[in-house]
């Protein structure tokens, strides 16, 4: 079963193009003219064991919001393509990730119910040019086009890079775990018998 999806979305604002592989290695090949979400897209691939591409144009002279936005809703939505009907997956992962001083978990439900909890306090600042109130809009994005309900933690920290590096790693890693295929599950794991 080849779970690989390519989307492509096109406004006036952003032009993207994403391909991803869910049964992967952790190959990425990332340009999205925002450094540091590209380098947060690098870590999500290497540490969910995902083939990730992303090229992304859009109107960063204005600011980063409608590509880390635009790039979440592509994400989303490709990944909700690589499930497909979701039978086998395990639907559930969670991960608790340490960076140095700061200690992140991610829980996944893929349960067709988007909904994000997002318990991180981070300062209103910037990691280079990158506004870190966008991470919550990246999360969202993807929670809402994937239709899985994620809730992201911070339990402490200090270096708001490390904050938000554990956060995607951990998010990485409880999707990795959440979408693998397991043979004794018949259908999708829901006594509804329906995600």
């Amino acid at each position: 079963m080849s779970r690989k999806a390519t989307i492509e979305r096109v406004t006036k604002e952003t032009q993207i193009k994403l391909s991803l592989e869910i049964d992967g290695t952790g190959e990425a090949k990332i340009c999205t003219s925002v450094p540091f979400l590209d380098h947060m897209l690098d870590l999500f691939a290497r540490h969910g064991l995902f083939n990730l591409q992303v090229e992304a144009r859009g109107d960063i002279d204005i600011d980063f919001h409608h590509t880390v936005e635009d790039i979440g809703i592509v994400l989303g939505q490709a990944l909700k393509e690589t499930l497909g009907d979701k039978k086998g997956i395990r639907r559930y992962g969670q991960a608790t990730v340490p960076m140095d001083e700061t200690l992140a978990s991610v829980a996944v439900d893929i349960s067709g119910r988007p909904y994000l909890v997002y318990h991180v306090s981070l300062p209103k600042v910037k990691i280079g040019e990158f506004d870190v109130e966008l991470v919550r809009e990246f999360f969202q994005a993807v929670v809402s086009n994937l239709g899985a309900n994620i809730h992201v933690n911070v339990m402490y920290g200090d270096n708001v890079h490390h904050m938000v590096e554990a956060c995607f790693k951990a998010f990485a890693r409880a999707m990795d775990q959440a979408t693998q295929v397991d043979p004794r599950i018949e259908g999708v794991m829901s006594t509804k018998g329906k995600l």
